[in-house]
């Protein structure tokens, strides 16, 4: 059992976030909200990404066809534009605060309608959540300040991030560790 276990890995689809001058804005914007003092994991800058679909814990096999169904993904580069601090569920009650899409979230989710129906075709189930393009950048844990955040929320939700050419789609395996998640590419296709 414990093989088997080993073998698993746990995988997704996504788009990262390479632009040096958006990562830095990101990572200012990440700062501003760890400065509130909210108990909170921030996400790591290197691991900036938007998820278009988490697949989970998969064996090798599932895995090869995750990456052929990815592979066969025929699109152009597009531009996308991060704008608005916001939180799930809700800035009243804050789990994940993250920046949002918007202009090229319809490609986004074309993209990933697109990779659900590869997906459902060899055999993994569809996921539930509806699709809502976004970076995040920190996962909240307690709500210690939490009056501060909401503020920043506030005041951030219509703040322009910037923008990025979308070139690459990648499968990602994601190794959990006590400092966070080591992100590495299995697979990825360039968009023409």
């Amino acid at each position: 059992m414990e093989a088997l276990a080993r073998e698993l890995l746990r995988i997704f689809i996504a788009v990262d976030v390479e632009d040096p001058l958006l990562v830095s804005r990101l990572e200012r914007l990440k700062e501003l909200i760890v400065s509130t003092g909210v108990p909170m994991k921030p996400v790591e800058t290197q691991n900036f990404h938007i998820t278009l679909r988490f697949i989970g814990e998969s064996p090798p096999d599932v895995v090869e066809r995750v990456r052929e169904a990815l592979l066969s993904l025929k699109r152009s580069k597009f531009k996308i534009v991060f704008s608005g601090l916001g939180a799930f569920p809700s800035p009243v009650r804050p789990r994940v605060v993250w920046v949002g899409v918007t202009e090229g979230g319809e490609t986004l989710k074309d993209i990933r309608d697109e990779l659900e129906r590869q997906l459902r075709a060899i055999g993994i189930r569809p996921e539930r959540q509806s699709f809502h393009p976004h970076v995040t950048l920190a996962r909240i844990k307690g709500s210690r300040n939490l009056p501060q955040l909401q503020r920043i929320l506030n005041e951030y939700q219509d703040y322009l991030v910037g923008e990025m050419i979308v070139k690459h789609v990648r499968l990602k395996k994601s190794t959990l560790t006590r400092r966070g998640p080591i992100y590495e590419t299995l697979a990825e296709v360039e968009l023409e």
